[in-house]
């Protein structure tokens, strides 16, 4: 009896354990699958916050791989069965983290004690984070975010929420750069030299210069414009009633967010600063550049600054400056003024026009001027083997760049007036080996692509819908060109690593910067509606980089609602597609470009849309 109760009792206890243990699980379950949940962020997602190396394909926060990823991460095609690893979702980034630009990040800066010259802008250059400090996770959108205003409105007013920062309006409250208003932010078209709107100002600096109609444009022959420490872009915005389109240039510094608030207006603008290195544009890519109260010391190392606008200027191209130095009579300024002028003689410029606040310089034609300087003249010319388009990462020099003997015997770039220019084999051309056949024919190649992705495009997007489109491959600019009679602006992206082709695309009156893709670009969070991917995928591969970074830079650039038109071959695109669901993007369509005249290869055209999704927080904050 007593053996008998003793088993019972064992009986009782074990049963009660299994119990308890069953109980222990299912709540281990319950609630690691619920904060899992809720950092997929499907919908709306919480905060989270983890660093480029953490595996979520283990579910290891703390593991730090580096650089030695796991290969299917980016090496397309390797397993594409069933049983191939699947990112299942990807955490949110913390709310703070919004409108990160990993590049320019100043916190980066701060934690990795970078030893930069303040008084040289080099805490506003870009500085990359390491693979183990990137952050592997999707970009929120700020509380109450709204699907963008289209252009042509855009242009004058943008919803506050989307970039919830008023400083501007306050501090040049005087200068009609933008007001408040409700739900919205308005922009006069004021700047710091033109109170009274920027068509006015551009009217007048037409005038100046005797064009024809006091239209800056000269007749189709000024068509590209850099417009340095843009502000809000509004010079830039009314250019483009003239058919010129600007690269509205300024750091992210004490007037932040003013490139953010370009590109929410639909105006083409980069983030980037006169400091140490190069711009990442070739020379003679501008027939214009601008300044309006930029507030640069271009006096500073030897006139390093103004070289360097000088090499980006055309034969023939403008300087205007607009600054108290042009006018104002107080001691110092007319010092600057003096020493200003001086410089600019030796380098050759002349003045073209002067009045009131602004002076234009012009650049000579050829290199005549240059030959006939007293030797020991400063600045220099540049060394014979400077390559005046080599960018990416290269520091400037106090030099002038002479002309090639082609711009030299011809007194000028050669090139056709705006709009022909679009379409006219540019001379320099033949510094690639392409013959004016090759250009036309990729030119009628890309015609066709591109209005093949507008049918499959067609069933979401009505004419309003795109406004500011990347080319992340541009190669000759021929996507760009197709686009010419819909009204968007391209940024024409080359790889820092290939053929110097961005000079070509300049010389077509497009726009463009140089860029590595193994790096963030450098621009806000959901700055662009439409990006395209030509073989960009296969050729990281190719360098080694992550095929996964990429997504998430491109989901980080990337408007909600917006389109990725991917084009590349057919491993690339099952890659992507593991993806969909961790990047909440949806499958648009699918085209075999197999049948395409002249096709080379088995490239997949592959087009998605981006959702519009919150964060758990930001969804709060709308209620």
């Amino acid at each position: 009896m007593m053996r008998g109760r003793s088993d019972g009792a064992k009986n009782k206890r074990l049963l009660t354990s299994v119990c308890v243990g069953a109980v222990f699980v299912v709540f281990l379950y319950v609630y690691f699958g619920s904060k899992n949940a809720g950092e997929s962020a499907l919908e709306y997602g919480s905060r989270s916050l983890r660093k480029l190396g953490s595996s979520y394909l283990s579910g290891d926060e703390d593991s730090d791989l580096g650089g030695k990823q796991d290969e299917s991460l980016f090496k397309f095609g390797l397993d594409d069965g069933e049983d191939s690893i699947v990112t299942k979702s990807f955490p949110v980034c913390d709310d703070r983290h919004s409108e990160l630009i990993p590049c320019l990040d100043r916190h980066l800066i701060y934690q990795m004690r970078l030893k930069l010259d303040l008084s040289l802008m080099e805490h506003y250059e870009r500085h990359c984070p390491l693979p183990e400090r990137r952050y592997n996770c999707l970009i929120p959108p700020p509380p109450g975010y709204k699907i963008p205003i289209k252009w042509p409105k855009s242009r004058d007013e943008v919803w506050k929420v989307n970039i919830p920062h008023t400083h501007l309006a306050h501090e040049k409250s005087d200068q009609n750069w933008m007001v408040v208003k409700g739900d919205k932010i308005n922009f006069p078209g004021g700047g710091t030299h033109f109170h009274y709107g920027a068509g006015k100002y551009i009217a007048s600096m037409a005038n100046m210069l005797n064009f024809s109609k006091d239209n800056l444009n000269n007749e189709g022959r000024l068509r590209t414009v850099l417009d340095v420490g843009c502000g809000v872009a509004s010079f830039g915005a009314y250019l483009l009633k003239s058919d010129i389109i600007a690269m509205s240039l300024a750091p992210n510094d004490v007037h932040q967010n003013q490139i953010q608030f370009a590109l929410e207006r639909g105006i083409p603008a980069y983030l980037g600063v006169l400091g140490t290195k190069r711009l990442p544009y070739p020379s003679r890519s501008f027939e214009l550049a601008h300044c309006s109260r930029c507030r640069i010391d271009w006096l500073q190392r030897d006139g390093l600054l103004l070289l360097e606008l000088d090499r980006l200027l055309r034969p023939g191209g403008y300087f205007a400056y607009s600054s108290p130095e042009a006018y104002a009579q107080d001691e110092e300024d007319l010092r600057i003024w003096r020493e200003m002028s001086a410089l600019v003689e030796r380098m050759c410029w002349r003045v073209a026009a002067k009045r009131n606040q602004t002076v234009i310089w012009q650049k000579p034609l050829t290199n005549d001027c240059y030959l006939e300087r007293e030797p020991g003249t400063h600045p220099p010319m540049c060394r014979s083997d400077d390559d005046p388009d080599a960018v990416w990462g290269v520091p400037m020099e106090a030099c002038i760049t002479p002309y090639s003997d082609h711009d030299h015997k011809t007194s000028g770039s050669g090139l056709a007036p705006w709009p022909a220019r679009l379409t006219s084999p540019p001379p320099r051309l033949a510094d690639f080996g392409y013959s004016n056949e090759m250009f036309e024919k990729d030119t009628e190649l890309w015609r066709r692509r591109v209005e093949s992705y507008w049918n499959l495009l067609s069933p979401k997007i009505s004419s309003d819908t795109l406004r500011n489109i990347m080319d992340m491959k541009a190669n000759l600019g021929s996507f760009a060109a197709a686009l010419k009679d819909k009204d968007v602006w391209v940024m024409n992206v080359i790889p820092e690593d290939g053929p110097k082709m961005l000079k070509i695309v300049y010389d077509r009156g497009l726009i463009g910067t140089t860029h590595n893709w193994c790096e963030a670009f450098s621009t806000y969070p959901r700055t662009y509606d439409l990006l395209h991917a030509w073989t960009l995928f296969s050729d990281i591969e190719k360098k080694g980089c992550s095929g996964e970074d990429l997504l998430l830079e491109m989901d980080r650039i990337l408007r909600p609602t917006g389109f990725i038109i991917i084009r590349d071959k057919q491993s690339v695109i099952e890659f992507i597609k593991k993806y969909l669901s961790a990047l909440h993007w949806e499958a648009v369509a699918t085209a075999d470009s197999s049948s395409e005249p002249d096709q080379e290869g088995d490239e997949v055209v592959f087009v998605v849309q981006k959702k519009l999704w919150l964060t758990s927080e930001s969804f709060r904050d709308t209620e």
